[in-house]
Protein backbone atom coordinates (compact mmCIF):
# COMPACT_ATOMS: atom_id res chain seq x y z
CA UNK A 1 0.00 0.00 0.00
CA UNK A 2 1.03 5.37 0.69
CA UNK A 3 -1.04 8.64 0.39
CA UNK A 4 -2.62 6.89 -2.90
CA UNK A 5 -2.10 3.30 -2.98
CA UNK A 6 -5.02 1.47 -1.50
CA UNK A 7 -7.12 -1.44 -0.90
CA UNK A 8 -5.27 -2.94 -0.99
CA UNK A 9 -1.48 -0.83 0.79
CA UNK A 10 -4.43 -1.53 -1.27
CA UNK A 11 -3.22 2.08 -1.88
CA UNK A 12 -6.62 2.80 -3.66
CA UNK A 13 -6.31 6.16 -5.21
CA UNK A 14 -5.88 7.92 -1.79
CA UNK A 15 -4.57 4.73 -0.04
CA UNK A 16 -1.84 2.35 -1.67
CA UNK A 17 -2.47 -1.29 -0.80
CA UNK A 18 -2.16 -5.37 -2.40
CA UNK A 19 -0.93 -9.46 -3.99
CA UNK A 20 -2.64 -12.06 -5.68
CA UNK A 21 -0.39 -14.51 -7.33
CA UNK A 22 -2.30 -16.83 -9.45
CA UNK A 23 -5.57 -15.11 -8.65
CA UNK A 24 -5.48 -13.10 -5.87
CA UNK A 25 -1.79 -12.96 -4.38
CA UNK A 26 -1.42 -16.57 -5.43
CA UNK A 27 -4.46 -16.67 -8.06
CA UNK A 28 -3.93 -19.19 -10.71
CA UNK A 29 -5.33 -15.97 -13.59
CA UNK A 30 -3.99 -18.16 -16.74
CA UNK A 31 -7.64 -16.60 -17.68
CA UNK A 32 -8.09 -13.23 -16.38
CA UNK A 33 -7.17 -11.89 -19.69
CA UNK A 34 -10.28 -13.28 -20.53
CA UNK A 35 -13.36 -10.51 -20.58
CA UNK A 36 -11.47 -8.07 -18.80
CA UNK A 37 -11.86 -5.94 -22.31
CA UNK A 38 -15.17 -7.39 -23.10
CA UNK A 39 -17.15 -4.20 -21.61
CA UNK A 40 -19.60 -3.08 -23.89
CA UNK A 41 -20.68 0.94 -23.87
CA UNK A 42 -20.65 2.06 -20.95
CA UNK A 43 -23.44 4.78 -20.21
CA UNK A 44 -22.01 8.48 -19.16
CA UNK A 45 -21.95 7.18 -16.20
CA UNK A 46 -19.56 4.62 -16.41
CA UNK A 47 -22.33 1.97 -16.12
CA UNK A 48 -23.23 -0.32 -18.79
CA UNK A 49 -26.70 -1.71 -17.82
CA UNK A 50 -25.70 -3.87 -15.39
CA UNK A 51 -29.33 -4.79 -12.82
CA UNK A 52 -27.14 -2.82 -9.79
CA UNK A 53 -27.27 -6.53 -7.97
CA UNK A 54 -29.41 -7.50 -5.37
CA UNK A 55 -29.05 -5.97 -1.89
CA UNK A 56 -28.60 -8.64 0.59
CA UNK A 57 -30.77 -9.99 2.56
CA UNK A 58 -30.55 -9.00 6.22
CA UNK A 59 -27.36 -11.19 7.38
CA UNK A 60 -26.26 -9.46 10.42
CA UNK A 61 -27.75 -8.87 13.39
CA UNK A 62 -26.93 -5.37 14.79
CA UNK A 63 -27.96 -4.23 18.42
CA UNK A 64 -29.51 -1.09 19.16
CA UNK A 65 -26.82 1.40 20.10
CA UNK A 66 -29.03 4.56 20.82
CA UNK A 67 -26.94 7.17 22.32
CA UNK A 68 -23.82 5.73 21.32
CA UNK A 69 -20.99 7.82 19.25
CA UNK A 70 -17.78 6.22 17.71
CA UNK A 71 -15.11 7.17 15.61
CA UNK A 72 -13.16 5.12 12.73
CA UNK A 73 -9.87 6.33 11.35
CA UNK A 74 -8.74 6.02 8.00
CA UNK A 75 -6.98 7.62 5.33
CA UNK A 76 -9.34 7.35 2.36
CA UNK A 77 -9.94 11.12 1.10
CA UNK A 78 -12.41 12.27 -1.74
CA UNK A 79 -15.27 9.73 -3.40
CA UNK A 80 -13.39 6.90 -1.64
CA UNK A 81 -14.13 8.37 1.82
CA UNK A 82 -17.67 10.24 0.30
CA UNK A 83 -18.82 6.62 -0.18
CA UNK A 84 -17.85 5.28 2.91
CA UNK A 85 -19.67 7.45 5.24
CA UNK A 86 -22.70 6.41 3.15
CA UNK A 87 -21.86 2.79 4.49
CA UNK A 88 -21.80 4.40 7.92
CA UNK A 89 -24.85 6.12 7.75
CA UNK A 90 -26.42 2.64 7.13
CA UNK A 91 -24.93 1.32 10.23
CA UNK A 92 -26.05 4.32 12.02
CA UNK A 93 -29.96 3.95 10.74
CA UNK A 94 -29.81 0.41 11.51
CA UNK A 95 -28.72 0.80 15.10
CA UNK A 96 -29.08 4.61 16.23
CA UNK A 97 -25.34 5.16 17.21
CA UNK A 98 -23.39 7.85 15.69
CA UNK A 99 -19.92 7.54 13.77
CA UNK A 100 -17.65 10.20 13.02
CA UNK A 101 -15.17 9.46 10.15
CA UNK A 102 -11.37 10.43 11.52
CA UNK A 103 -9.67 11.18 8.16
CA UNK A 104 -5.81 9.79 9.15
CA UNK A 105 -2.49 10.28 7.79
CA UNK A 106 -0.20 7.74 5.91
CA UNK A 107 1.56 5.90 7.52
CA UNK A 108 -1.38 5.71 9.29
CA UNK A 109 0.30 3.26 12.40
CA UNK A 110 2.00 6.84 13.27
CA UNK A 111 -0.66 8.51 13.35
CA UNK A 112 -2.68 5.77 15.76
CA UNK A 113 0.71 6.15 17.75
CA UNK A 114 0.06 9.72 18.32
CA UNK A 115 -3.66 9.58 19.17
CA UNK A 116 -2.78 6.44 21.26
CA UNK A 117 0.16 8.80 23.22
CA UNK A 118 -2.83 11.67 23.92
CA UNK A 119 -5.20 9.19 24.98
CA UNK A 120 -7.89 10.04 22.23
CA UNK A 121 -7.64 6.51 20.07
CA UNK A 122 -10.43 6.03 17.62
CA UNK A 123 -12.82 3.28 18.46
CA UNK A 124 -11.74 1.43 14.87
CA UNK A 125 -9.38 1.99 12.76
CA UNK A 126 -8.85 0.74 8.93
CA UNK A 127 -5.31 -0.71 8.75
CA UNK A 128 -3.34 -1.67 5.32
CA UNK A 129 -1.41 -4.04 6.30
CA UNK A 130 -1.13 -7.03 7.93
CA UNK A 131 2.17 -6.22 9.16
CA UNK A 132 0.56 -2.67 10.29
CA UNK A 133 -2.16 -5.27 12.23
CA UNK A 134 0.82 -6.63 14.34
CA UNK A 135 2.31 -3.57 14.81
CA UNK A 136 -1.18 -2.44 16.71
CA UNK A 137 -1.42 -6.18 18.59
CA UNK A 138 2.18 -5.70 19.77
CA UNK A 139 2.15 -2.45 21.06
CA UNK A 140 -1.29 -3.77 22.88
CA UNK A 141 -3.66 -1.51 20.61
CA UNK A 142 -5.70 -4.23 18.91
CA UNK A 143 -8.46 -5.87 20.35
CA UNK A 144 -9.67 -9.30 19.16
CA UNK A 145 -13.12 -9.58 17.12
CA UNK A 146 -15.64 -10.90 19.05
CA UNK A 147 -17.94 -13.95 18.17
CA UNK A 148 -20.45 -11.66 15.85
CA UNK A 149 -17.94 -10.25 13.78
CA UNK A 150 -15.93 -13.97 13.92
CA UNK A 151 -19.14 -15.22 12.71
CA UNK A 152 -19.78 -12.59 9.68
CA UNK A 153 -16.12 -13.32 8.57
CA UNK A 154 -16.79 -17.46 8.60
CA UNK A 155 -19.63 -17.03 6.42
CA UNK A 156 -18.12 -14.30 3.93
CA UNK A 157 -14.62 -14.83 3.48
CA UNK A 158 -12.22 -17.33 2.21
CA UNK A 159 -9.88 -18.77 5.03
CA UNK A 160 -7.05 -16.74 3.24
CA UNK A 161 -8.44 -13.45 3.91
CA UNK A 162 -9.55 -14.45 7.58
CA UNK A 163 -6.00 -15.46 8.45
CA UNK A 164 -4.57 -11.83 6.99
CA UNK A 165 -6.46 -10.53 9.99
CA UNK A 166 -5.21 -12.90 12.65
CA UNK A 167 -1.84 -12.31 14.82
CA UNK A 168 -1.30 -15.81 16.27
CA UNK A 169 -4.42 -17.81 16.66
CA UNK A 170 -6.65 -14.55 17.70
CA UNK A 171 -8.86 -12.77 14.91
CA UNK A 172 -7.57 -9.11 14.92
CA UNK A 173 -8.65 -7.67 11.82
CA UNK A 174 -11.81 -8.25 9.33
CA UNK A 175 -10.51 -7.16 5.48
CA UNK A 176 -13.02 -4.65 4.18
CA UNK A 177 -11.65 -3.66 0.90
CA UNK A 178 -9.11 -5.37 -1.15
CA UNK A 179 -7.21 -4.38 -4.53
CA UNK A 180 -5.90 -5.84 -7.45
CA UNK A 181 -3.04 -4.81 -8.88
CA UNK A 182 -1.86 -6.71 -11.61
CA UNK A 183 -3.53 -4.70 -14.30
CA UNK A 184 -2.31 -2.87 -16.56
CA UNK A 185 -4.35 0.14 -18.48
CA UNK A 186 -4.37 0.89 -22.03
CA UNK A 187 -5.94 3.98 -24.12
CA UNK A 188 -7.77 1.55 -26.97
CA UNK A 189 -7.41 4.24 -29.47
CA UNK A 190 -3.70 4.45 -28.98
CA UNK A 191 -3.69 0.51 -29.29
CA UNK A 192 -6.01 0.60 -32.53
CA UNK A 193 -3.70 3.10 -34.41
CA UNK A 194 -0.50 1.22 -33.54
CA UNK A 195 -2.38 -1.75 -34.68
CA UNK A 196 -0.88 -3.04 -31.06
CA UNK A 197 -2.36 -6.45 -29.67
CA UNK A 198 -3.08 -7.18 -25.96
CA UNK A 199 0.53 -9.28 -24.59
CA UNK A 200 0.45 -12.12 -22.61
CA UNK A 201 4.30 -12.41 -21.92
CA UNK A 202 6.78 -9.91 -20.98
CA UNK A 203 8.27 -10.28 -24.69
CA UNK A 204 5.31 -9.19 -25.46
CA UNK A 205 4.82 -6.54 -23.59
CA UNK A 206 8.26 -5.18 -25.01
CA UNK A 207 7.15 -5.41 -28.52
CA UNK A 208 3.78 -3.95 -27.89
CA UNK A 209 5.50 -0.92 -26.41
CA UNK A 210 8.14 -0.95 -29.23
CA UNK A 211 4.72 -1.16 -32.07
CA UNK A 212 3.12 1.74 -29.79
CA UNK A 213 6.85 3.94 -30.11
CA UNK A 214 6.97 3.25 -33.32
CA UNK A 215 3.56 4.46 -34.06
CA UNK A 216 4.57 8.03 -32.44
CA UNK A 217 3.63 7.68 -29.10
CA UNK A 218 5.26 6.99 -25.80
CA UNK A 219 4.37 3.51 -24.48
CA UNK A 220 3.95 4.00 -20.80
CA UNK A 221 3.35 6.42 -18.35
CA UNK A 222 4.58 5.78 -14.96
CA UNK A 223 4.16 7.61 -10.99
CA UNK A 224 7.22 6.94 -10.09
CA UNK A 225 6.86 10.07 -7.42
CA UNK A 226 4.76 8.16 -5.08
CA UNK A 227 7.10 5.38 -4.90
CA UNK A 228 4.53 3.05 -3.69
CA UNK A 229 3.10 2.04 -7.38
CA UNK A 230 7.26 1.11 -8.15
CA UNK A 231 7.00 -1.44 -4.99
CA UNK A 232 4.00 -2.97 -7.23
CA UNK A 233 5.94 -3.41 -10.25
CA UNK A 234 8.82 -5.19 -8.95
CA UNK A 235 6.31 -7.20 -7.08
CA UNK A 236 4.11 -9.10 -9.73
CA UNK A 237 7.83 -8.92 -12.15
CA UNK A 238 9.10 -10.91 -8.78
CA UNK A 239 6.09 -13.12 -8.22
CA UNK A 240 6.15 -14.36 -11.53
CA UNK A 241 9.27 -14.96 -12.71
CA UNK A 242 10.84 -16.36 -8.63
CA UNK A 243 7.38 -18.11 -7.64
CA UNK A 244 5.53 -17.86 -5.00
CA UNK A 245 8.05 -19.71 -2.66
CA UNK A 246 11.02 -17.34 -3.27
CA UNK A 247 8.26 -14.33 -2.79
CA UNK A 248 7.28 -15.40 0.52
CA UNK A 249 10.94 -15.95 1.79
CA UNK A 250 11.84 -12.12 0.43
CA UNK A 251 8.78 -10.74 2.20
CA UNK A 252 9.94 -12.57 5.59
CA UNK A 253 13.71 -11.24 4.98
CA UNK A 254 14.38 -15.01 4.80
CA UNK A 255 16.39 -14.03 2.25
CA UNK A 256 18.43 -11.40 1.03
CA UNK A 257 17.70 -8.56 -1.43
CA UNK A 258 21.43 -9.57 -3.03
CA UNK A 259 19.92 -12.99 -4.33
CA UNK A 260 20.08 -14.01 -7.29
CA UNK A 261 16.29 -13.90 -8.20
CA UNK A 262 16.15 -10.21 -7.51
CA UNK A 263 18.76 -9.70 -9.37
CA UNK A 264 17.45 -11.45 -12.28
CA UNK A 265 13.85 -9.15 -11.31
CA UNK A 266 15.55 -5.92 -11.46
CA UNK A 267 17.56 -7.01 -14.78
CA UNK A 268 13.84 -7.66 -16.37
CA UNK A 269 12.57 -4.75 -15.05
CA UNK A 270 15.17 -2.53 -16.58
CA UNK A 271 14.24 -3.88 -20.22
CA UNK A 272 11.60 -1.47 -19.56
CA UNK A 273 12.80 1.36 -17.44
CA UNK A 274 16.34 1.28 -19.11
CA UNK A 275 14.39 2.21 -22.40
CA UNK A 276 13.78 6.25 -21.88
CA UNK A 277 12.09 6.57 -25.02
CA UNK A 278 9.79 4.32 -23.77
CA UNK A 279 8.37 6.11 -20.51
CA UNK A 280 6.76 9.52 -21.01
CA UNK A 281 8.89 12.12 -19.47
CA UNK A 282 12.11 9.96 -19.40
CA UNK A 283 13.36 8.57 -16.42
CA UNK A 284 13.93 12.23 -14.70
CA UNK A 285 10.22 13.03 -15.68
CA UNK A 286 8.88 9.28 -14.44
CA UNK A 287 10.58 10.13 -10.99
CA UNK A 288 8.77 13.38 -10.98
CA UNK A 289 5.24 11.84 -12.18
CA UNK A 290 2.15 11.45 -9.39
CA UNK A 291 0.23 8.36 -9.49
CA UNK A 292 -2.55 10.02 -10.65
CA UNK A 293 -0.87 12.06 -12.89
CA UNK A 294 0.09 9.24 -14.17
CA UNK A 295 -3.36 7.96 -15.19
CA UNK A 296 -4.82 11.25 -16.44
CA UNK A 297 -1.97 11.84 -18.91
CA UNK A 298 -2.88 8.39 -20.28
CA UNK A 299 -6.03 9.08 -21.35
CA UNK A 300 -5.92 12.39 -21.83
CA UNK A 301 -4.51 14.25 -25.40
CA UNK A 302 -7.16 12.88 -27.98
CA UNK A 303 -4.60 10.40 -30.40
CA UNK A 304 -1.60 11.75 -28.99
CA UNK A 305 -1.46 10.77 -24.86
CA UNK A 306 1.66 11.41 -22.77
CA UNK A 307 1.68 7.49 -22.13
CA UNK A 308 -0.58 4.62 -24.04
CA UNK A 309 -0.36 2.60 -20.92
CA UNK A 310 -0.18 2.95 -16.86
CA UNK A 311 0.30 -0.29 -14.55
CA UNK A 312 -1.75 -0.23 -11.68
CA UNK A 313 -5.14 -1.68 -9.76
CA UNK A 314 -8.41 -2.04 -10.34
CA UNK A 315 -8.71 1.55 -7.96
CA UNK A 316 -7.41 3.24 -11.71
CA UNK A 317 -11.09 3.38 -12.76
CA UNK A 318 -11.14 5.86 -10.54
CA UNK A 319 -8.69 8.62 -11.60
CA UNK A 320 -10.08 7.47 -15.34
CA UNK A 321 -12.69 8.88 -14.20
CA UNK A 322 -11.71 12.30 -14.07
CA UNK A 323 -10.84 12.36 -17.54
CA UNK A 324 -13.10 12.26 -20.47
CA UNK A 325 -12.32 8.61 -21.10
CA UNK A 326 -15.08 5.82 -20.74
CA UNK A 327 -13.68 2.35 -18.89
CA UNK A 328 -14.99 0.12 -21.31
CA UNK A 329 -14.17 1.80 -24.45
CA UNK A 330 -11.82 4.40 -23.92
CA UNK A 331 -9.57 3.01 -21.47
CA UNK A 332 -9.37 -0.96 -21.36
CA UNK A 333 -6.98 -3.56 -19.13
CA UNK A 334 -5.36 -6.53 -19.56
CA UNK A 335 -3.84 -8.68 -16.84
CA UNK A 336 -0.35 -7.95 -15.69
CA UNK A 337 1.90 -10.46 -18.48
CA UNK A 338 3.37 -13.64 -17.52
CA UNK A 339 7.54 -13.15 -16.84
CA UNK A 340 10.00 -15.83 -18.17
CA UNK A 341 8.50 -19.49 -17.37
CA UNK A 342 6.55 -18.07 -14.79
CA UNK A 343 2.40 -17.69 -14.45
CA UNK A 344 0.84 -14.55 -14.74
CA UNK A 345 0.91 -12.71 -11.48
CA UNK A 346 -1.86 -11.45 -9.15
CA UNK A 347 -0.84 -8.90 -6.43
CA UNK A 348 -3.38 -7.54 -4.30
CA UNK A 349 -3.99 -5.52 -0.77
CA UNK A 350 -6.56 -4.91 1.26
CA UNK A 351 -7.71 -2.65 4.32
CA UNK A 352 -8.83 -4.21 7.60
CA UNK A 353 -11.11 -3.06 10.05
CA UNK A 354 -9.32 -3.12 13.43
CA UNK A 355 -10.71 -2.20 17.23
CA UNK A 356 -8.88 -0.07 19.30
CA UNK A 357 -11.27 0.64 21.89
CA UNK A 358 -13.33 -2.60 22.59
CA UNK A 359 -16.93 -2.02 23.04
CA UNK A 360 -20.11 -3.25 22.17
CA UNK A 361 -20.41 -0.24 19.52
CA UNK A 362 -17.16 -1.05 18.35
CA UNK A 363 -18.11 -4.17 17.65
CA UNK A 364 -21.37 -3.75 16.14
CA UNK A 365 -19.22 -2.08 13.72
CA UNK A 366 -17.01 -4.41 12.48
CA UNK A 367 -19.46 -7.34 12.50
CA UNK A 368 -21.23 -4.88 10.11
CA UNK A 369 -18.39 -4.14 7.98
CA UNK A 370 -17.87 -7.41 7.55
CA UNK A 371 -21.35 -8.41 6.26
CA UNK A 372 -22.08 -8.28 2.44
CA UNK A 373 -24.93 -5.65 3.21
CA UNK A 374 -22.32 -3.00 3.93
CA UNK A 375 -19.71 -4.27 1.26
CA UNK A 376 -22.57 -3.96 -1.87
CA UNK A 377 -23.66 -0.33 -0.37
CA UNK A 378 -20.00 0.61 -1.98
CA UNK A 379 -19.85 -1.60 -4.74
CA UNK A 380 -22.89 -0.03 -6.04
CA UNK A 381 -20.67 3.78 -5.80
CA UNK A 382 -18.01 2.11 -7.84
CA UNK A 383 -13.99 2.48 -7.32
CA UNK A 384 -14.36 -0.34 -4.85
CA UNK A 385 -13.29 -3.92 -4.56
CA UNK A 386 -14.70 -6.20 -2.16
CA UNK A 387 -12.74 -9.56 -0.75
CA UNK A 388 -16.29 -10.96 0.40
CA UNK A 389 -17.67 -13.55 -1.51
CA UNK A 390 -21.09 -12.99 -0.91
CA UNK A 391 -21.13 -9.44 -2.56
CA UNK A 392 -23.46 -10.05 -5.75
CA UNK A 393 -21.42 -9.40 -8.32
CA UNK A 394 -23.90 -7.08 -10.31
CA UNK A 395 -23.36 -5.02 -7.71
CA UNK A 396 -20.16 -3.17 -9.30
CA UNK A 397 -21.09 -0.78 -11.83
CA UNK A 398 -19.15 -2.00 -14.97
CA UNK A 399 -18.01 -5.26 -16.35
CA UNK A 400 -14.71 -4.30 -16.18
CA UNK A 401 -14.99 -4.26 -12.26
CA UNK A 402 -17.44 -6.84 -12.24
CA UNK A 403 -14.51 -9.36 -13.95
CA UNK A 404 -12.02 -8.39 -11.50
CA UNK A 405 -13.96 -9.07 -8.46
CA UNK A 406 -14.93 -12.12 -9.92
CA UNK A 407 -11.44 -13.14 -9.77
CA UNK A 408 -10.94 -11.68 -7.12
CA UNK A 409 -12.94 -13.72 -4.84
CA UNK A 410 -12.58 -17.20 -7.45
CA UNK A 411 -9.16 -18.07 -5.94
CA UNK A 412 -10.63 -18.68 -2.84
CA UNK A 413 -7.45 -18.96 -0.20
CA UNK A 414 -4.77 -19.03 -3.07
CA UNK A 415 -3.31 -15.76 -3.06
CA UNK A 416 -0.58 -13.59 -1.73
CA UNK A 417 -0.07 -10.20 -0.50
CA UNK A 418 1.51 -7.10 -1.60
CA UNK A 419 5.06 -7.41 -0.36
CA UNK A 420 6.19 -4.21 0.80
CA UNK A 421 2.75 -4.20 2.66
CA UNK A 422 3.51 -6.93 5.12
CA UNK A 423 6.98 -5.76 5.74
CA UNK A 424 7.89 -3.15 8.11
CA UNK A 425 6.36 0.26 7.19
CA UNK A 426 10.28 1.99 7.79
CA UNK A 427 10.76 -0.44 4.77
CA UNK A 428 8.09 -0.86 2.53
CA UNK A 429 5.72 1.63 3.24
CA UNK A 430 7.46 5.46 3.93
CA UNK A 431 7.71 7.82 1.16
CA UNK A 432 11.65 9.11 0.56
CA UNK A 433 12.80 5.96 2.47
CA UNK A 434 13.39 2.54 2.00
CA UNK A 435 12.04 0.48 -0.79
CA UNK A 436 10.23 3.37 -2.31
CA UNK A 437 13.24 5.51 -2.09
CA UNK A 438 15.70 2.90 -3.62
CA UNK A 439 13.03 1.97 -6.34
CA UNK A 440 13.06 5.87 -7.63
CA UNK A 441 16.57 5.87 -7.75
CA UNK A 442 16.80 2.41 -9.67
CA UNK A 443 13.90 4.54 -11.90
CA UNK A 444 16.51 7.07 -12.44
CA UNK A 445 19.61 4.62 -13.32
CA UNK A 446 17.91 1.02 -14.26
CA UNK A 447 21.50 0.02 -15.01
CA UNK A 448 22.18 0.03 -11.22
CA UNK A 449 21.18 -3.34 -10.24
CA UNK A 450 23.90 -4.39 -8.35
CA UNK A 451 23.75 -0.77 -6.26
CA UNK A 452 20.14 -1.17 -5.69
CA UNK A 453 20.20 -4.61 -4.47
CA UNK A 454 23.05 -3.55 -1.99
CA UNK A 455 20.96 -0.16 -0.78
CA UNK A 456 17.87 -2.71 -0.63
CA UNK A 457 19.51 -5.15 1.59
CA UNK A 458 21.06 -2.36 3.82
CA UNK A 459 17.51 -0.67 4.43
CA UNK A 460 15.63 -3.91 4.98
CA UNK A 461 18.24 -5.09 7.53
CA UNK A 462 17.60 -1.94 9.37
CA UNK A 463 14.06 -1.82 9.34
CA UNK A 464 13.30 -5.68 10.30
CA UNK A 465 16.07 -4.79 12.86
CA UNK A 466 14.08 -1.78 14.76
Amino acid sequence: MGSTRSTLRTRTPSTRRSTFRTALAGLAIGSLALTLTACGGDDDNGKDGGDGGKTPASSVKLPKLNGKSLEIAAVWTGDEQKNFKQVLSEFEKRTGAKVTFVPAQDPIINFLGSKVAGGAPPDVAMLPQPGAIKQAVDKKWAKPLGAEAQAQLTKNYAQGWQDLGKVGDKQYGAYYKAANKSLIWYNTKVFENAAAKEPNTWKDLLSTSQAIYDSGVTPFSVGGADGWPLTDWFENIYLSQAGPEKYDQLAKHNIKWTDPSVKDALTTLAELWGKKDFLAGGNKGAVQTEFTKSVEQTFTGGEQPKGAMVYEGDFVQVNIQQTKAKVGTDAKVFPFPAVGSGDRPVVSGGDAAVILKDSKAAQALVTWLASPEAATIQAKLGGYLSPNKNVDLASYPNAVQREIAKQLVGVGNDFRFDMSDQMPQAFGGTPGKGEWKALQDFLMNPKDVAGTQKTLEAEATKAFKD
